[in-house]
């Protein structure tokens, strides 16, 4: 017997990867609420469109036969900010639209919603050896942050309120196969040799893997403890930049070309420029410990941080030829 289930967020890196794996299961029946239909749709997939969940309409049929939503679909973090408020722009997708959804959702007879969060409702840093917990005080300090925390608590009073089981995953930084962004970019100066000046940073920061973050979801698709909990997320192996980027070297077959900086000149450095957050990013500390998942849910990552750092290595250099 299959369970169906409903996937937003497809287009994206998780979400592609999520549905090209749930597509590949037997024991699932997928759907896929999309903007528009992919160039390169994943066969045995439901593509379903629609231009936004406000537009939502009643006792939306494509909920029919669905046991679980996994909702992907967000407003991320935007590098240049066009909006003149953006706090709202982020409340109405992150927050707005995934109530509407879970509300639909739960009127039509969905058991189960799990949410992908973030860390950043957890906050940007911890120091070395404290990492968060999903009992800590919530404390995100930008838009996209403040957005997730009051997508989870309404999401709360919605479970509250109709039954519906809600599970929450709050994520560190995603990489693997196909990664964009910060990830991508650091892949390409250590690809290219270039010297870079981040061989003596001390910080400690957890990453996730996106087969072990996938792992945990379809765990959280159906197992009876995950209902109404929140759940933070990481390989469950902690490193400095110093050691990702001499892995990632490894990984890419090359030298690692480290500069011994202390990390507090940088830091320096970065303000100086007025560019702090990046230097956060490259020099500060953020962990959270995944006790909860291993003992609550008896789930433990399925790969390695070396494992997944090959596997995106070798998707990154079959790309560059």
């Amino acid at each position: 017997m299959t369970t169906r289930l409903m996937v937003t967020g497809s287009s994206g890196f998780v979400g592609g990867h999520l549905v090209k794996m749930l597509a590949e299961d037997s024991c699932y029946e997928l759907c896929a609420l999309v903007r528009r239909l992919p160039e390169h749709p994943v066969g045995g997939v439901d593509y379903q469109v629609l231009a936004d969940f406000l537009s939502l309409p009643p006792h939306y049929s494509g909920f029919r036969g669905v046991e679980a939503v996994i909702h992907l679909a967000s407003r991320v973090h935007v590098m240049n900010e066009l909006s003149l408020d953006p706090l709202a722009a982020f409340r109405q997708v992150n927050v707005e639209q995934t109530v509407l959804l879970a509300r639909s959702a739960a009127a039509a007879g969905v058991k189960r919603f799990v949410f992908i969060s973030s860390v950043k409702v957890n906050g940007e840093h911890t120091k070395p050896g404290q990492p968060y917990l999903e009992t800590d005080l919530a404390s995100p300090s930008d838009p996209y942050g403040v957005s997730k925390l009051e997508a989870e608590e309404a999401l709360r009073v919605v479970a509250a309120e109709t039954g519906l089981e809600v599970v929450i995953l709050r994520p560190v930084l995603v990489y693997g196969a196909g990664v964009k962004a910060n990830f991508e970019t650091m892949m390409k100066w250590v690809k290219r040799g270039i010297p870079l000046p981040f061989g003596a940073i001390e910080n400690l920061r957890s990453f996730v893997a996106i087969e072990n973050l996938i792992s945990l979801v379809v765990m959280c698709i159906e197992h009876p403890a995950a209902a109404n909990q929140t759940f933070l997320i990481s390989d469950g192996e902690d490193v400095s930049t110093t050691e990702l980027l001499r892995r990632l070297a490894r990984a890419l077959n090359v030298k690692d070309r480290l500069i011994p900086v202390p990390g507090k000149v940088l830091s320096a450095t970065a303000a100086l420029l007025g560019k702090p957050a990046l230097a956060q990013r490259l020099c500060g500390s953020l962990q959270v410990d995944i006790s909860k998942a291993r003992t609550l849910l008896n789930w433990t990552p399925v790969v390695t941080l070396d494992q997944a750092l090959d596997v995106t290595a070798r998707h990154f250099l079959a790309e560059k030829n």
